[in-house]
């Protein structure tokens, strides 16, 4: 194994830290318990959008604190969701009153704590809403989810759901906006080669070199199947057609295309999987209007890509082309 680290299991605490020292003007790290909130948290009157997750998946969801985007994340061990009191605790540490919007990844561990943190939170008269994000088509259900994981719909909900916090509306409001957005999106992704935990100090699954796998989770969960190596094009062909089936996209359909990278991919190759994107929603008679490409929601340095597409309106445009400004996503500020 080489990574740079010093002891895996400190890993966690000192990206934190190193996140603190990198960007004190867009957030606030909290190590006991492990949470990040922005800056200027908590905003009275606005609602707070809180996500978190395991580590491992950078830029999400720390990367995505700041004004515009999410008011708090709760970084868990690495693929280990957090504790029901880091979400409390960071969930007190952002009300300004108008109340929390948790955003949650559908694996069962976030889900279960997500419910109890928000159960405690509402015991100590806190509103709070939570809207599940489940658009991966690969598979029904995994070794981490009952029903669909949630995995790239998750930083286009938090960056839409952010918008709408900002611009004042109520928790009810801030949350229809999510939901929405998790139910107008689907994802699918594929792997060339696995990650390595480390505190596992080994790959979490072996692919020989002519071998992908199509439709894995964001932790190496298996997916639909394991084949030989294809093209790009043969690639983006099997996860657009399993996406734009599955809800069914149709011809005059606007949308945001999102090419997400899983860790180990560079940008030329997510830009080759974008090229066959638009050319097949193209042929389909599907605009695509605003894009994202990038390694945004990763598996630590696994090698891969997943592909997002969020059917659009005018108000959904008008969210994502909203000022944001966090460390991993910047538009007008």
């Amino acid at each position: 194994m080489k990574k740079l680290i010093n002891r895996p299991d400190d890993v966690v605490r000192e990206a934190l830290e190193g996140m603190a020292a990198a960007h004190p003007d867009m957030l606030r790290v909290s190590l006991e318990p492990a949470y990040l909130v922005r800056a200027d948290a908590p905003v009275a009157g606005k609602v707070a959008v809180l996500s978190g997750g395991g580590s491992g998946h950078e830029p999400m969801h720390g990367g995505f604190v700041g004004v515009g985007m999410l008011d708090a994340a709760c970084p868990g061990a690495v693929f280990t969701s957090p504790t029901p009191d880091q979400v409390l605790a960071a969930s007190r540490a952002v009300n300004g009153g108008a109340g929390v919007l948790h955003v949650v990844k559908n694996y069962t561990g976030d889900v279960l704590n997500f419910e109890l943190a928000g159960e405690m939170a509402k015991s100590d008269g806190m509103a709070v809403e939570t809207v599940l994000i489940h658009d991966d088509v690969a598979v029904q259900d995994s070794l981490y989810t009952a029903g669909r994981r949630g995995v790239g719909v998750t930083v286009l909900a938090e960056k839409m759901a952010g918008a709408a916090a900002e611009e004042g509306r109520p928790l009810s409001g801030v949350a229809s906006v999510c939901r929405e957005v998790s139910e107008r999106g689907r994802s699918m992704g594929m792997a060339l080669t696995s990650c390595t935990v480390p505190a596992a100090g080994r790959p979490t699954f072996d692919l020989a070199p002519d071998e992908m796998e199509i439709g894995i989770g964001i932790h190496g969960e298996p997916g639909r199947t394991r084949t030989e190596l294809k093209t790009a094009r043969e690639i983006t062909e099997l996860l657009a057609s399993a996406i734009l089936d599955d809800l069914p996209f149709a011809r005059g359909d606007r949308v945001l295309a999102f090419v997400n990278g899983m860790g180990g991919t560079p940008l030329i190759e997510l830009y080759v999987v974008y090229r066959e994107l638009a050319r097949i929603c193209s042929g389909r008679g599907i605009a695509i209007v605003r894009s994202l490409v990038g390694p945004y929601m990763t598996s630590l340095e696994m090698a891969g890509c997943s592909i997002t597409l969020v059917r659009m309106d005018d108000e959904l445009i008008r969210l994502w082309d909203a000022p944001v400004k966090t460390p991993a996503l910047r538009v007008g500020l």
